[in-house]
């Protein structure tokens, strides 16, 4: 099973983070000392699954500077493989993911976007995978709220959260695992593959859910980047998982 190649979406520029991202691609913006696409990484490998392919784009030659500096144990990751492919600045989501197909092998291989990370244990998200028998797995999760929620008594204010999650909501948090037939449902460099693979590959009947109640974040905004490095300075980091 380690044997699955990871691929990691690593091409974006990050708009919504302009004052990091202007200066280095998003996947490449710390939380503490290390890139949030090392966070990714590290995660997966706790796992088993250290052979990675990072799909580079937008300021792709520092993301090749990062693939070279782990891939030689620069960060003390002396049994990770690292590809770096240039997918082209410009390249949709779905395109990146059709440049890569020489570079995840034949099989059934890994994917995800690198700017969020998870607890989600990998090995039950590829077992769940494999029982289904479908083309993709996508890991389901739990919006964070942008939002403090209060709950009202009359006009006093009974109780306030902090940002609760919203658990009645699904969204897709990445994290998927996939069968190489996926790349019939990509046409081309312009696909989208949230917006056109991912409801073709439905509509199919060929795309299921594993359900993640537990930590998941991306890095959308630079209130996402402070809140996540708050929880890895404080040592409460939900997923360093590999600890």
């Amino acid at each position: 099973m380690s044997d699955m190649t990871v691929a990691i979406l690593a091409g974006g520029s990050g708009t919504r983070l302009a004052e990091e991202t202007s200066v280095r691609p998003k996947p490449l913006v710390p939380i503490g000392s290390q890139p949030i696409l090392w966070h990714i990484m590290r995660t997966y490998a706790h796992y088993g699954f250290t052979d990675f392919v990072l799909a580079a784009g937008y300021l792709g030659e520092m993301v090749r500077e990062f693939g070279n500096d782990v891939g030689r144990g620069g960060m003390r990751e002396q049994d990770w493989s690292v590809r770096v492919v240039d997918t082209g600045p410009h390249t949709n989501t779905g395109g990146r993911i059709l440049r890569l197909r020489d570079d995840v092998g034949a099989g059934t291989f890994l994917l995800t976007w690198g700017d969020g990370v998870s607890d989600v244990d990998i090995l039950k998200l590829v077992n769940f995978h494999r029982a289904h028998g479908r083309l993709a797995t996508l890991t389901a999760v739990h919006p964070p709220s942008r939002f403090g929620r209060l709950t009202l008594a009359a006009d006093r204010v009974e109780r306030f959260e902090e940002k609760p999650r919203l658990t009645d909501d699904w969204i897709n948090g990445a994290f998927f695992v996939l069968e190489p037939r996926i790349f019939e449902f990509i046409d081309g460099d312009e696909t989208s593959w949230e917006h056109d693979s991912l409801p073709r590959l439905a509509e199919a009947g060929e795309l299921m859910a594993f359900r993640h109640d537990s930590f998941w974040q991306c890095m959308d905004t630079v209130h996402d980047r402070d809140l996540l490095n708050e929880m890895w300075q404080s040592g409460r980091a939900p997923w360093r998982v590999w600890d």
